[in-house]
């Protein structure tokens, strides 16, 4: 079951988005100057909606020492984004196109364009990222498509051939049914702070999520609170393991 969630993975990704992503350790280190970024005690928030722009709180943090990681796991999303927002893309395109096309042996020609275009242009990036980048991938795909990157590979998977099985021993601690939660699950809900700021700011395009939920109702509940302790717990064990360097003070 494992090996077969392995290829399933490598086949999504490559089939609306990129070829596999392969894990590496995480060598970066957390960002040493925070001076730039907006460090706000606990306090009163708002929300103020104007023609569809949301003004975004500024954030709670517990510690200065916080805002690295939300700075180090920022980085990570802005990495991941674009992969999965390409994905919706071509995974509506695709669609779009198939349905017009009658003849099973033109679609299977279109897919197979579609393969090679997709491979020759994303492969070596996805390849370098590392496993907290693929597990963001993977619930961003579900974000931006409706639906797991599991239940995608169902419908689309017919139309591939078994050279996509290939090379997939060092994805592994992922799963493709993995679903994107913002409202209960923290993590998810730093992922939409990220996006929703870098929206606003124009560090990201904007798309869309096709998943019914309120952010703006969601981090009022949440008191804007950022909460970065499983991030410190991660890097407490790697740096144990002497897997990544220690950023200075």
């Amino acid at each position: 079951m494992i090996i077969k969630l392995k290829k399933l993975l490598y086949i999504y990704i490559v089939l609306i988005s990129a070829v596999s992503f392969s894990q590496i350790q995480e060598t970066d280190s957390l960002p040493i100057n925070v001076d730039d970024y907006v460090f706000v005690k606990p306090g009163d928030t708002l929300v103020v909606n104007l023609n569809e722009f949301s003004l975004l709180p500024k954030h709670k943090f517990s510690s200065r020492e916080d805002v690295r990681y939300y700075l180090w796991f920022r980085r990570k999303v802005f990495r991941a984004y674009p992969y999965a927002q390409l994905a919706s893309e071509r995974l509506d395109s695709l669609n779009v196109r198939l349905e017009k096309i009658e003849s099973k042996r033109k679609r299977r020609q279109y897919t197979k364009i579609i393969q090679k275009y997709i491979e020759g242009e994303f492969t070596d990036q996805i390849k370098k990222m590392t496993t907290t980048e693929g597990r963001i991938l993977i619930k961003l795909i579900h974000r931006q498509t409706g639906e797991t990157a599991f239940d995608n590979i169902k419908e689309l998977r017919s139309g591939w051939k078994a050279f996509w099985y290939n090379t997939t021993a060092n994805v592994f601690k992922l799963s493709l049914k993995t679903e994107y939660h913002p409202e209960t699950e923290n993590e998810d809900f730093l992922i939409e702070d990220v996006l929703q700021r870098a929206f606003q700011e124009g560090k990201l395009k904007p798309q869309p999520s096709k998943l019914n939920f309120d952010f703006t109702k969601i981090i009022i509940e949440r008191k804007s609170e950022i909460n970065v302790e499983e991030y410190k717990l991660f890097f407490s064990k790697m740096r144990k393991k002497g897997k990544i360097r220690k950023a200075k003070d």
